[in-house]
């Protein structure tokens, strides 16, 4: 029987879905308040059984000095720098506190610092908040230190400033070269103003180069589009993230500003398999959901080894399964469980000087819930996943309400099913966030996910 067409698929499969950053989603998880003492000691449980294998540390830095209307992350807005030197206390501070449930120097695989708009502080404040956290560290042999930047306002300062202190990975959020989108998603930056920044970090020893692009934004076209990746492939990039814009108005407001200017669900898988076909016709590998990379870059050999893995930075070469989140909003992975520190950046201050980490939310996972994770993760990375490792006993059982949903993906043509388990097709990997929630029991009653997530195409 012949498998549907994308047209069909699309109408089908495009509903409200979660990016799969981790499992359980951050709606569907068991605490809505999370006491500072019971994360104390899970983290310190955590860290006696993965500590050899190292941890990774995520600094959330929120402040931007205007709005992108098209942002779904946690950001506060201001021009006040006066604030930067309070947070970056507290961000240390709160590290302090994880210092001292380790009892010693822990080894750190990955360190980056997200936003928000990272040099939005001024490289003398981040050279601070980076060399103080070093100081108390045992750094791998093949550490990742990066760092996302807003090209309009990265400098030569702050690029030397990071580079003197090991980082070697920057991630620039371009979104579209198009100055009508821009215009309507306040995000403004001329191709010059980004080569200027591209090139002065190769000049000082930056050797993975990241550009974020968006499809589906307001007055995106397929011809505007082609333009956006000819102009990024200029730029020779080693990693391409090209992401699904996420409408999501109910919890940002200021998406609703252009609604009338989305493309449709069509329009949207067309700019997709244009920025598919265009870096994969130039050399770049397939990564994951919504990634590419050249051969050369640390990601695609992570993905041609099947050491991908993935959290709530995204895709990365760094298998740990600690993930320290510091800063207000941050989210922290040990694996076994998730924390969600507080979101505004006044509450968050407030609980640091206070002596407290400042969670309040989060999520213990049970065995059946630890299970699915593995195999959403393998999913989200490689595409397939075996029921029979890496856990063993009890997964069919766990798995059995899901199968009537994965016969009807196989239907349609999106996963196919081997001896243990199942691959995603070709043309299922559009759809991956979907075979992800056929085996995910939160997600069953799709309607009711409306308000929760963007759509998944």
């Amino acid at each position: 029987m012949a498998s549907p067409t994308t047209d069909l698929l699309l109408e089908k499969y495009n509903v409200p879905g979660p990016r799969y950053t981790s499992y359980p989603t951050v709606p569907h998880w068991n605490r809505d308040q999370l006491a500072h003492d019971a994360w104390r000691d899970q983290v310190q449980v955590a860290y006696s059984r993965h500590r050899k294998e190292g941890i990774s540390l995520y600094i959330h830095l929120p402040y931007c000095e205007s709005l992108c209307t098209y942002c779904g992350c946690h950001t506060r807005i201001t021009v006040n720098h006066l604030v930067e030197g309070p947070y970056i206390e507290a961000v240390l501070a709160e590290w302090a506190q994880y210092r001292a449930l380790f009892g010693e120097a822990p080894l750190v695989r990955e360190l980056h610092l997200g936003g928000g708009t990272p040099t939005f502080f001024s490289p003398e404040n981040l050279s601070l908040l980076v060399s103080k956290i070093l100081e108390t560290v045992e750094l791998h042999p093949e550490v990742e230190m990066s760092l996302e930047g807003h090209p309009a306002n990265t400098t030569q300062e702050h690029l030397e400033a990071l580079a003197t202190l090991g980082f070697t990975r920057l991630s620039l959020g371009i979104q579209d070269f198009d100055p009508k989108v821009q215009k309507v998603i306040n995000r403004k930056q001329t191709l010059v103003e980004v080569a200027k920044v591209v090139t002065s970090a190769r000049h000082l020893g930056y050797t993975s180069i990241n550009l974020d692009l968006l499809y589906g934004l307001p007055k995106q076209t397929e011809e505007s589009l082609r333009h956006t990746l000819y102009k990024a492939y200029m730029l020779q990039p080693d990693r391409v993230a090209f992401y699904g814009y996420a409408h999501v108005p109910w919890l940002k407001p200021a998406q609703k500003s252009f609604e009338e200017w989305l493309p449709s669900a069509e329009e949207r898988q067309r700019l997709y398999s244009i920025g598919k076909a265009y870096f994969t016709e130039l050399g770049y590998t397939e990564i994951g959901m919504d990634h590419f990379a050249l051969p050369t870059d640390e990601l695609a050999k992570a993905a041609t080894h099947d050491t991908l893995h993935r959290n709530f930075m995204g895709y990365t070469t760094q298998p740990s399964q600690i993930l320290i989140g510091l800063g207000a909003s941050a989210i922290s992975d040990v694996w076994e469980g998730f924390a969600q520190n507080a979101k505004s950046v006044e509450a968050y201050l407030q609980r640091v000087r206070m002596g407290q980490l400042p969670v309040f939310r989060g999520h213990e996972h049970t065995p059946k819930e630890l299970t699915l994770r593995r195999h959403i993760l393998n999913l989200m990375c490689h595409y397939t996943t075996d029921w029979e490792s890496p856990l063993r006993g009890g997964e069919l059982d766990i798995l059995t309400s899901a199968f009537e949903n994965l016969e009807l993906l196989e239907a349609d043509g999106l996963i196919r099913w081997h001896e243990t388990g199942i691959t995603v097709t070709e043309q299922g990997r559009p759809f991956v966030r979907n075979v992800c929630m056929a085996i995910d029991p939160h997600m069953q009653k799709v309607a009711k996910q409306e308000e929760m997530f963007s759509k998944t195409v």
